[in-house]
């Protein structure tokens, strides 16, 4: 099985050229996300590092690592929260202007 990779780092821009791979995530649920994933394929899921994780109702920015350049527009995404829920998948797609996730109970 490949395994995927992803390095990914906090909003910290330091070229103007990263400005198109940063994107936010927004919390609308009454408890921390304590993990957020990512994948390109539906199957093979990386982890970000969210440090201490993202508390309710706040929007924590976050930025794609130089490695992802080759990689295509679409990805999936889902939180855990701190009680072990873990979301559906939500797409971003990087090639559109809209990057922001929220995150919620459903």
């Amino acid at each position: 099985m490949q395994r995927l990779v992803l390095a990914l780092a906090f909003a910290a821009l330091s070229s103007p050229a990263l400005a198109e791979y940063s994107f936010d995530v927004h919390n609308n649920s009454d408890q921390r996300i304590i993990a957020l994933e990512a994948s390109e394929d539906g199957s093979s899921w990386g982890e970000f590092n969210i440090g201490k994780g993202i508390p309710s109702g706040e929007t924590m920015t976050l930025t794609w690592s130089e490695e992802t350049d080759e990689s295509g527009c679409e990805w999936d995404f889902r939180a855990t929260f701190e009680e072990g829920y873990v979301s559906e998948a939500s797409t971003l797609d990087f090639c559109d202007g809209d990057l922001q996730i929220d995150f919620d109970f459903e």
